[in-house]
C-alpha cells in the first residue's frame, strides 16, 4: 500500500465514522478542536495526519484510535 493510498483508507474510515454519528465536517472539527478545512483534508486524503490528531479524532467519535485504522 502506497502512503496517498493509506492517507485515503484513513479518510474514508473518518467519514464513515463520523456519518454514522450523524455529524457533519463542521461538527467532528468543533469536538476535536480543529478547523473544518483541517478535517475536510484529512478525509480528502490530501494530509499525511499525525499520530496525535488521530488520537483527537479518535476521542471526538468516542473510538479507539485502531478503529481509525481499521480497514
Amino acid at each position: 500500500m502506497t502512503r496517498d493510498q493509506l492517507k485515503k483508507k484513513v479518510g474514508n474510515r473518518v467519514i464513515e465514522l463520523r456519518t454514522k454519528k450523524g455529524w457533519n465536517q463542521s461538527d467532528l472539527a468543533r469536538e476535536c478542536g480543529k478547523d473544518r478545512q483541517a478535517i475536510e483534508k484529512l478525509e480528502n486524503g490530501k494530509v499525511n495526519p499525525t499520530i496525535y490528531s488521530l488520537y483527537e479524532i479518535s476521542k471526538a467519535l468516542k473510538v479507539d484510535v485502531y478503529q481509525l485504522l481499521k480497514f
